[in-house]
């Protein structure tokens, strides 16, 4: 990964850093970008700030526990006041595609539990049509076939055609996610019906959930070499 686009994560963090204030309750994003969130967030608690915070990921956790950040379950702080996350794409409506890192189902379930959601991201990540990055979907192992072949066929119907790839991790084994699930890897490219294919995944009973984040986040922080761009509502 350049430096550049690094640094542009860095500034995009920081920018989401200054929405934090004294106790709240905040969902802690997983991934590359959401890292850096994560670190400004443990600045802010041992500098003193009263936090308590739910990660999206087990990584996030081992993160949060290494700083210092107070942590809860949405068990016990069912509502959260901001959630701040990143994304592997976004298009013009803030509809984002996530899971590349294989925490799509939790962090779907803390930004749902959230006053607002707020994406940070770098330029590369920004998209006229979601699909670009292949659509994760998370599904349980059992009956993995038949799982697949419904999705490509609800897919399908949307007009979404393309590999649908069993992930593996770097060592050649499949990915299990931190709910014990699978991940399927839909290479559509250019989605022309999101909200049709999310209706039509849901429909699969294999399905646990799946990448397309509609209508979740209420504002993108996008950053790149010229600074920080913030598109929708920050508050």
């Amino acid at each position: 990964m350049s430096d550049a686009i690094e640094n542009a994560k860095r500034l995009a963090a920081a920018r989401a850093a200054d929405l934090v204030r004294p106790g709240m309750r905040l969902g802690l994003g997983t991934g590359s970008t959401a890292r850096h969130f994560v670190d400004f967030v443990g600045a802010k608690v041992r500098a003193g700030m009263d936090l308590l915070c739910v990660p999206t990921s087990e990584a996030t956790r081992a993160q949060a526990q290494s700083l210092g950040i107070p942590l809860t379950t949405l068990d016990d702080t069912p509502e959260l006041d901001l959630t701040v996350d990143g994304a592997d794409e976004f298009d013009p409506a803030l509809n984002l595609v996530k899971g590349g890192g294989g925490a799509l189902l939790r962090e779907k379930i803390v930004a749902a539990a959230s006053g607002r959601m707020i994406v940070i991201t770098d330029r590369s990540k920004q998209v006229d049509r979601l699909g670009r990055f292949p659509l994760p979907v998370e599904v349980v192992p059992f009956g993995l076939e038949a799982t697949r072949r419904l999705v490509a066929k609800v897919a399908g119907q949307v007009g979404c055609t393309g590999a649908i790839r069993l992930r593996h991790d770097s060592a050649g084994h499949v990915f299990v996610t931190d709910g014990g699930h699978y991940i399927l890897d839909c290479a559509f490219g250019a989605i022309p019906d999101v909200a049709g294919l999310a209706a039509g995944l849901v429909s699969v009973p294999g399905v646990v959930e799946h990448g397309l984040f509609i209508g979740l986040a209420k504002a993108v922080i996008v950053a790149d070499a010229a600074g920080v761009e913030v598109l929708g509502d920050l508050s």
